[in-house]
């Protein structure tokens, strides 16, 4: 059952156009401590002038602790790590890639969360990494989320980073047998809460995926939220495969009379999900879903709205490598002004560049279209039980 914190003050941020400047203010802002976790950092025009800002920070003495997936962030290494490290950043590396041509199991678990924490006061979580939004001339900006957050509810997200980063120091180290057992991210403590005084009304929980007790918690908050719906879901996701336990709560909700809405990606970004998930849509139709594409720009949302009161933004997308592979975060908030926020945003965002499917629509596909479709389906099941976490979940 998701636990949640009251006393927090949320603002929703849309794209990088709201994220990345509340972001580089909390760094100037910091005065002794910051850690951010990202799976891609660039070296593009945002991550050269993030980068710039964290070393900044940390010749001033602040204490900056950076993390970076080793397959999102492949070049970073060699790009800005160097001169962050020679300013004062402390940098780790999760699961480095060291061979390219080399496939291991583990090489599909990755550090997918965006997360960073500022003097243990502010945090945001959400799907935006540290790389320039506008990936394509011909494209508007990535559509995407993030959350900046105030309140109890930081020590939470500061907690789960340090773990983290305790983890991949002692593995560095070579001493895994010294890491103490996996805890679940503490509520605040009374010494917290007198430190952390409530600053709003608004109730959230933080959840991680992670590959030991943490395995299902952002999945089954989505799954008691659609089983609780009562008027209206919309799920906006970058990759949407879920499994079937989470597709048929989506049409039990639309049989019940539960308006059901998925927001998916219309431009192809990740060729092999992105058919991989057009597979799904005649039987969620058939179900009662409504599917709209958004294809004004890429969407990199990880979001959803429940009857206006429920909502989730973090990173975890509702596909196999996302649920049950990579760590991952999510905050869900329980508050009616901003789930309503959340869903006006994404309301606007389907008027504006959305495009709604229907059953004609998949019965006239080409055929190459159609075969493109089952086979990236059944590629992305056997990469799943390559991982042989597929096989120990359905026994």
């Amino acid at each position: 059952m998701t636990e949640f914190v009251t006393g927090n003050r949320l603002q929703l941020l849309c794209s990088g156009a709201e994220y990345f400047p509340a972001l580089l203010s909390e760094i100037e802002r910091a005065t002794t401590e910051i850690n951010l976790e990202t799976y891609i950092f660039e070296a593009d025009p945002i991550g050269r002038e993030v980068a710039a800002a964290l070393g900044a920070a940390a010749k001033r003495g602040v204490a900056v602790y950076l993390t970076v997936d080793g397959f999102g962030a492949i070049k970073f290494g060699q790009t800005l790590a160097p001169a962050l490290r020679e300013a004062g950043v402390e940098i780790q590396i999760y699961r480095p890639e060291l061979r390219n041509w080399v496939l291991r199991r583990h090489r599909l678990r990755r550090l997918h969360r965006k997360l960073s924490v500022f003097d243990r006061r502010v945090a945001f979580v959400g799907g935006i990494n540290i790389v320039e939004d506008s990936s394509s001339p011909q494209l508007p900006p990535r559509f995407d989320y993030a959350v900046r957050a105030e309140g109890l509810i930081v020590e939470q997200i500061h907690a789960a980073m340090m773990h983290v980063w305790h983890l991949l120091g002692w593995a560095t180290l070579g001493i895994k047998r010294n890491v103490p057992p996996a805890a679940g991210v503490p509520l605040p403590t009374t010494t917290t809460i007198e430190k952390f005084a409530s600053v709003g009304n608004v109730s959230a929980a933080f959840l991680i995926r992670d590959n030991l007790r943490h395995r299902r918690d952002i999945e089954r908050a989505y799954l008691h939220a659609l089983q609780n719906a009562r008027e209206e879901i919309l799920i906006a996701n970058a990759y949407f495969l879920p499994g079937s336990l989470f597709r048929r709560a989506l049409i039990h909700a639309a049989k019940r009379g539960v308006k059901v809405t998925l927001l998916l990606q219309g431009q192809v970004e990740h060729a092999l999900m992105h058919y991989a998930t057009l597979a799904l849509y005649a039987r969620l139709m058939r179900g009662g879903v409504h599917i709209v594409e958004y294809r004004r720009s890429f969407l990199h949302a990880k979001v959803a709205v429940v009857d206006r009161k429920w909502a989730t933004v973090g990173s975890s997308n509702l596909d196999p490598f996302s649920l049950l592979l990579s760590r991952e975060a999510n905050l869900v908030v329980d508050n009616a002004e901003f789930a309503s926020e959340l869903y006006s945003s994404l309301n606007s965002a389907m008027k504006g560049g959305g495009v709604e499917i229907h059953p004609a629509d998949v019965r006239g596909r080409h055929w190459l279209t159609a075969l493109a479709s089952e086979l990236a389906y059944g590629i992305v099941r056997m990469m799943i039980g390559f991982s042989g976490y597929g096989r120990r979940r359905r026994n």
